[in-house]
């Protein structure tokens, strides 16, 4: 009980711990009260008082400028992650009061902007009483820390812990633009070993996969263009830069508009899918619904 009693009355409050957290960001008190909206008095107010609560120095001058000492820096390392996880929980908390269920679904930026959001007015249509919260990222999920119902992953199925539903396999086809087509005299595969072709960086082989399966013979190394995302290489092939090989269903829209012409008839399927991963011995009767939607979409 004594010990509660001093947390309580050592406990910074919210907008303290906020200014020190932007403070530490930025080594600026200045710069940390525009990015708050305070006046820089008001900072060096909150930071005076979380150090006299917490007994110690967060920030010494040098100069015109402040530094973080020793323990401020691990203080500031810590309490960054802590304070987003904490706004993230509350925006979740406002927006499930405004819906009969929330859904916090976590997917890859691509796939999402891609695929999932152009299908969700329908699932909307269908459950008018479940909301969604989407969050995207490039990092693997973690669904040990972080509290997401439903996370789309791509890779193999070796999710430990989780429940895993198959989407679907990625199945690769070679586009590019109708004019780029017309312009090179691309025919098939074969026509593609003397035509400017667009690579993703992480995918170095997949190329040659493709060629290899088309027939083509002595495809190991292709030049061309390099991007780091599936979307530049989209704008690529739009914009005339070259062939992209691309997931089909990440270019539907490009296919049936015409902005994009499949070359050949091969569809290379890698070793990788996509799945729904749930948590393991939770009930959640709006996630399996959302699942059970998602594996209607496929």
């Amino acid at each position: 009980m004594v010990e509660n009693r001093f947390a309580r009355r050592f406990l910074p409050s919210f907008a303290v711990l906020r200014s020190f957290a932007s403070a530490a960001r930025h080594q600026s008190f200045t710069l940390a009260a525009e990015e708050l909206n305070l006046t820089q008095s008001a900072v060096s107010r909150h930071i005076r008082d979380m150090e006299t609560a917490l007994g110690f120095s967060l920030f010494r001058r040098v100069g015109r400028r402040v530094m973080l000492t020793p323990a401020g820096k691990n203080l500031a390392d810590a309490l960054e992650d802590d304070l987003d996880r904490i706004v993230q929980t509350l925006h979740r908390a406002i927006a499930a009061g405004m819906s009969d269920a929330m859904l916090n679904v976590a997917s890859l930026p691509t796939f999402a902007s891609r695929w999932l959001v152009p299908r969700l007015p329908d699932f909307e249509r269908k459950h008018p009483g479940i909301g969604i919260n989407l969050t995207t990222r490039i990092d693997p999920f973690d669904l040990a820390h972080e509290r997401f119902d439903v996370a789309i992953h791509f890779g193999r199925e070796n999710w430990p812990d989780a429940k895993l539903t198959k989407l679907f396999d990625e199945a690769m086809i070679a586009v590019a633009s109708p004019r780029f087509v017309e312009e090179h005299a691309i025919e098939g595969a074969q026509t593609l070993l003397d035509a400017p072709l667009l690579h993703l960086q992480n995918r170095p082989g997949v190329w040659a996969d493709w060629m290899r399966e088309a027939g083509v013979q002595d495809a190991q190394v292709l030049p061309g263009k390099q991007f780091d995302q599936f979307t530049m290489v989209i704008a690529g092939a739009v914009a005339g830069l070259g062939a992209g090989l691309l997931p089909a269903y990440l270019i539907e829209e490009e296919l049936r508009t015409g902005t994009l012409v499949q070359i050949g008839t091969t569809r290379h399927q890698t070793a990788n899918s996509y799945f729904l991963v749930q948590p393991l011995g939770l009930e959640n009767p709006s996630a399996d619904a959302f699942v059970a939607w998602l594996g209607q979409q496929a």
